[in-house]
This record gives C-alpha cells, structure tokens and sequence, in this order.
C-alpha cells in the first residue's frame, strides 16, 4: 500500500507546483500516472519514493519503494554497481572472498551471499551479459543505462516499484521485454510514462492537472474514452453556446430597431399635435434612458454568453484550438530525393553495418529507419544530411529543403527569447501583433513571450518550433525527426502527429514508438545493423 495524504510541494520561490493531493495505491496495483509536462509528475514520484520530502502532507508505504529515475547523463560519473546502490556490498563481498573476512565486511554484506548471482542473473533478463558492474555509466548507451535501472528491480526484489519515462530510450525488442515484464510482474508498479502502447497495460489511470490529481476507473483505453466524451460534450456546448450568442445579438438588434421605430413615431404624434419644447425634451430624455436600459440589459447578456464561451474555449483541447497552416511540398510524388549505392560508414577500420547500404527515398513518403540501439541510425541521418560522407559507395540528393528535428528540438536558441525566435521566421514581414497572435495560438501566451527559450520544455521546443514553421509559411520538401517523441508528454506527441499529418511531403524517423509511426503513416522502412 501507498498513500498521499494533503500532500503539497512548492517550488523555492514558494510558489506552489501541485496541492492537497490524496492519492491510494493498493498491494498489487499497476497504476499509470499521467499528465501534461510541468504538472509535476516526476517531482510526485521522487517524493514516494523518499527522494524529495513534500512542503506538506504525509506519505505511508508498506515497504521501500525502488525507484527507476528518467536520466540524461546526470549519472553517468556513476559505476553501474554505484548506480544500483550495491558497490559496497560487492567489495565487501570480494574481501571478505579473499580472506579479509572483518566485522566491518560482514556487516556491510548482512548474509547478501547471492548478490553478485543476482546480479548477473538480472544482466541476463535484460540482455545486458556484456556489461561488467565496475563500467560508468557514460560508457553506456541510453538503453543499456535504461535497463541497469531496470535490472535492479530482480537484484533487490521490491515490492513497490516506482518508474519514470522507463522505455524513452528503449528499441523496439527492449520495449517489447518491458512490456512482457509489465504484464507478468506480481509487483506494485507506479508508472510515468506517454508510451501509448505501455499505458493500457497498467490497469488504473491516474491524471495529475493543475488542479489536482483524478482518479480513472479503468485503463488508458478507458480514459481516452472518458477524454473524448468530455471534448464532445465541451464541443456541444460550445456550439449552444454560439448559437445563444447569436439569437441574443439578433434579439438586441430587432429590439433596438422596434424601439427606434416607435420613438420616430411618438416624435411625429407629438409634432403633429404641437406640444411645448419642455415636453419634447422630457419625452426626448425618457426615449434615450429607456433606450440605455434596454442596451445595458443585451449588452449584459451579450458579455454572460462570451464568458461562458471563453470559459468552455480555455477547457478545450490544444489540439481543438490549433492550426498549423503548412503549405505543402512544391514537388510531384515519387521525385526521387536521395539514392544511395553501396554505402558504408566505420570506425577504425571496422564497418558499421552488415552489408553496404542502398535505397532510395521518393517525395510523399513516410519512412521509418528501424535498427537496435547502437545500430548506426544516426550515422545514416548524417550522411543524408550530407554532415558526413560514407566510405564507400555513393550517396546522390535531389535540391530539397531539409528540416532536421533531433530530440532536444536544437533549431530553438537557448539565448533568444521565445519572441525573438518566432521573429528569425517572419519571412512575411507580420506585424509585432500578429506574430503574437500566431505565438499565442501554439499556447505561448504574453508570460511566455519575454522567457528566454533555453527555459522551454522539450514540448514547449516542439510547439516553438511548429509555431516558427507556421509563421514563415514555408513547409520543407522533408522532415527528418530523430526520436522526436522522447521528451514529449501525451498532449504535445499529439500535437506533433496532428502537425506531420497536416504536413503532405515527406517524413524520414527514428522512433521506437510503433503508435506514432502508426499515426503518421509511415509505409515502409529501412533496416539497419550491426556488422
């Protein structure tokens, strides 16, 4: 069992990140935990896990939790004995194996005699056998470091497990693994994730908004049906609310005219009948308060109505809201844009890749390049970028504009703020107003515009450089995306897929997220191995 009781964090400069959460994980429970980047999910889950202590509020668990981090190199002066907390053991355990048998040695190992078994035993379960416990971290790709964390869950057999983002650098085998591992654990598993395959196989669904934390009684299927009827809901009452709008200015409009008609008529009943000038001007004076009155009272349900809508508007969906406005590629489909002969790539004499490399990439297609980690994808991203060239074979590229979107969205300047940068695209000479407009449509709105970009989210990047891409109004003829849903939360892969399926040239990816590639059709792939 799990428990949050009121519990609050706040940010150093006090300000509050989530608030009063109660939240109840029972023995056994496979939870996922979602929520839009910025809500504070991995800040949650270093508090179960007793890695942060809460502004306020209490947290009960029945035993230690065991805790798999996100990480992006902050580890990697570690050892991987370091990392899965059981260095001093192992040395312990080897002294006291060469005969340096001390009070201090037994201690330290506590009757740990099958450690290092487990150890390898668990390096074996996530294919990790060429792995030595005295290696760093840096030494080690994204995924191998994924799985060490992962490995420690049968070196210290926990029976609540706490993981954060555990399959963003995963190949598709790897993920594959986890998900079996996911299915068949008999453990309590709280997990963040925006992996749309990993999040139906954990049974409940808990979403973590500004507002607080909400409870799901069912799966991420579930959810996405529970979502989906709110947006249908929200949208009808949207459109009600339209049509109010519109009857009510009608209303005031046919009132108004009815109102002018009979004061033009009382004026010439009144001049007929040659009434005094004080009389006049009375009835004058009353016409324009009865006339004010009746304006205050449409106006008044007028601004009611439009606040209704503007309040139904901010509930909606980003991706209801937002418009990328691409033009499309300038090139016929099927244009040949790279094709490659017989190419190779290697270090110190030994190839990269089993065989040398030939294909060839046509306008309007969605290609994934599929191969393990380590595999040499990146290598072949660079050589169609033309950063480097193959040692062997050929490479040939049509004229094409290329956009080359990595993980970390590295076409966004850090040192320039959010404002500047949509700037550096305004190819179309817009006004200041207009770029804000345009900023605040991709969900930078004024607090955002002075914030220097380094600042930003990997989603936030994301929708920035959508937003540059919009503004210049110019599509290129191909994207390239480098696992470009890594750092994204649920909401922002949605609205990167929803901008590539807008998109009608082509599309070259790396990813190991079969549901995006699904989502934005991708037809055909090209494999790449190790030699």
């Amino acid at each position: 069992m799990l428990t949050l009781q009121n519990v609050s964090y706040l940010h150093p400069d006090k300000s509050p990140l989530f608030q009063n959460l109660n939240l109840s994980i029972g023995t056994l429970e496979k939870v996922a935990l979602i929520g839009n980047n910025g809500t504070g999910k991995s800040t949650l889950l270093k508090i179960m896990a007793g890695l942060l202590v809460p502004s306020a509020g209490v947290v009960t668990k029945d035993s230690a939790p065991y805790y798999v981090p996100q990480h992006f190199g902050q580890f990697n002066e570690l050892s991987v004995a370091q990392a899965l907390h059981v260095n001093e053991k192992i040395t312990a355990l080897h002294e006291i194996l060469e005969g340096n048998i001390t009070d201090s040695n037994l201690a330290i190992l506590n009757k740990d005699w099958t450690l290092e078994e487990r150890c390898l035993e668990a390096f074996e379960f996530w294919n990790l056998s060429n792995i030595a416990l005295s290696q760093t971290l840096a030494s080690l790709s994204g995924g191998e470091k994924t799985k060490v964390f992962l490995a420690g869950i049968r070196i210290h057999d926990p029976e609540i497990i706490l993981l954060d983002e555990p399959t963003n650098h995963l190949d598709s085998p790897s993920r594959e693994h986890f998900y079996r591992y996911v299915e068949n654990s008999k453990k309590t598993l709280v997990v963040v994730s925006h992996d749309r395959t990993l999040l139906p196989l954990l049974p409940f669904v808990y979403e973590l908004e500004k507002g607080g934390i909400k409870a799901f009684g069912g799966n991420y299927d579930f959810y996405k049906e529970q979502k989906f009827n709110e947006a249908m809901a929200l949208g009808e009452d949207l459109q009600n609310q339209r049509s109010s709008f519109r009857k009510a200015k009608k209303k005031e409009r046919e009132t108004l005219e009815r109102k002018q008609k009979q004061e033009v008529r009382g004026k010439k009943n009144f001049e007929k009948g040659g009434g005094p000038k004080i009389a006049k001007k009375k009835m004058k004076d009353n016409a324009e308060k009865s006339s004010t009155r009746l304006t205050d009272a449409h106006s008044d349900k007028l601004t009611s109505i439009a606040e209704e809508i503007a309040q139904t508007r901010q509930k909606l969906s980003p991706l209801a809201k937002m418009k990328m406005d691409f033009e499309n590629s300038a090139l016929h489909t099927g244009k040949i844009l790279v094709r490659a002969q017989g190419i190779q790539f290697g270090y110190g004499g030994k190839m990269l890749w089993q065989e040398p490399m030939s294909f060839e990439i046509r306008s309007g297609e969605r290609i994934q390049i599929q191969g393990a980690n380590g595999s040499g994808k990146t290598t072949l991203i660079k050589i169609m970028l033309g950063e480097i060239q193959p040692i062997m074979g050929a490479i040939d590229f049509a004229y094409v504009k290329k956009v080359y979107i990595d993980q970390d969205y590295s076409l966004i300047l850090d040192d320039i703020t959010v404002y500047e940068m949509a700037q550096k695209y305004n190819s179309q000479f817009l006004s200041e107003g207009e770029i804000k407009i345009r900023l605040s449509r991709f969900l930078f709105h004024s607090e955002f515009w002075d914030k220097r970009c380094g600042t930003l989210s990997g989603g936030e990047k994301m929708r920035l450089m959508l937003c540059c891409l919009a503004i210049g109004n110019q599509a290129p003829d191909l994207f390239i995306l480098d696992e470009p849903t890594n750092n994204l939360d649920i909401q922002n892969v949605e609205i990167l897929t929803q901008a590539m399926n807008e998109y009608r040239g082509t599309v070259i990816v790396v990813s190991h997220d079969s549901t995006f590639l699904a989502d934005i059709g991708v037809d055909h792939s090209i494999k790449v191995g190790h030699s």
